[in-house]
């Protein structure tokens, strides 16, 4: 686990794949940031700082005028991004500073840091929840009588913990059995180099976190405003009744906007 020689026999086939999967050019971190990879983590750490301005700034928004209570999904939206902002800094800054990593403090910065490890749980745990207010957000329209009978504060925050937990745990299964610390260089997911693990690990995070998310969010938000325009073209149909109903219809746009 913690930082080997080059030389110990357990450590010959990464070694191997290391060296093999950098001749074909394949993204594994190397020891050095210089030229583009300056400048690209240098733009991070910008991006980064933005980043938790804005997130920082909604969240207190929101604290300030006791939304908080009320939007709690929207609440750990920005706690994730902040958190994920937070760690981007941090992480480029150390890959600007280019240590020579020894002993637990070197392994665990690169297994945590250096792999970018938190900012992928950060990450994967904003588009979990990110599914979880689409899901929300349709039972609340589509279902609304259901979700004000069953819809429950419990289960909101269970979303809300599945988010940080099954992001953290996800990464946490990856990251440390694939990282490892050789001659003081954190090498990021270096022991998952062979092609039917590349495509294994490819598939499951392709279908996981971008083909089922985005059909959650299509068929959830399709449904949304399939309900919410023929709530508008029954009010608009009534709008010439008077005032009122002129009134109700113009909320109604405003609700589907």
């Amino acid at each position: 686990m913690y930082e080997e020689s080059s030389t110990d026999p357990h450590l010959y086939v990464v070694m191997t794949t290391i060296g093999m999967t950098q001749n074909t050019g394949d993204n594994i971190m190397t020891p050095s940031s210089s030229g583009i990879e300056l400048y690209f983590h240098c733009a991070l750490v910008a991006i980064g700082v933005v980043g938790i301005a804005t997130n920082g700034l909604i969240l207190y928004a929101l604290v300030a005028s006791k939304q908080h209570k009320k939007h709690a999904l929207i609440v750990n939206q920005n706690v994730l991004d902040l958190f994920t902002c937070i760690f981007i800094v941090i992480t480029s800054s150390l890959h600007l500073c280019n240590s020579h990593l020894t002993g637990s403090v070197g392994y665990w910065l690169c297994t945590l840091l250096l792999s970018d490890g938190l900012i992928w749980c950060g990450t994967i745990g904003s588009v979990i929840n990110l599914a979880s207010i689409t899901i929300e957000r349709y039972l609340k329209v589509v279902h609304s009588t259901w979700s004000k009978i069953k819809l429950r504060n419990w289960m909101i925050y269970s979303a809300i913990a599945f988010s940080w937990l099954g992001s953290f745990t996800y990464n946490a299964a990856f990251v440390f059995s694939t990282t490892v610390v050789i001659d003081g260089a954190c090498y990021a997911y270096a022991i998952c180099v062979s092609d039917p693990a590349r495509i294994i690990v490819f598939i499951v995070n392709f279908l996981s976190f971008y083909i089922i998310i985005l059909l959650i969010f299509i068929f959830c938000y399709w449904r949304i405003m399939v309900v919410i325009r023929r709530q508008a073209s029954v009010m608009a149909s009534h709008a010439a009744a008077g005032p009122s109903t002129a009134q109700a219809y113009a909320q109604a746009k405003y609700n589907q906007i």
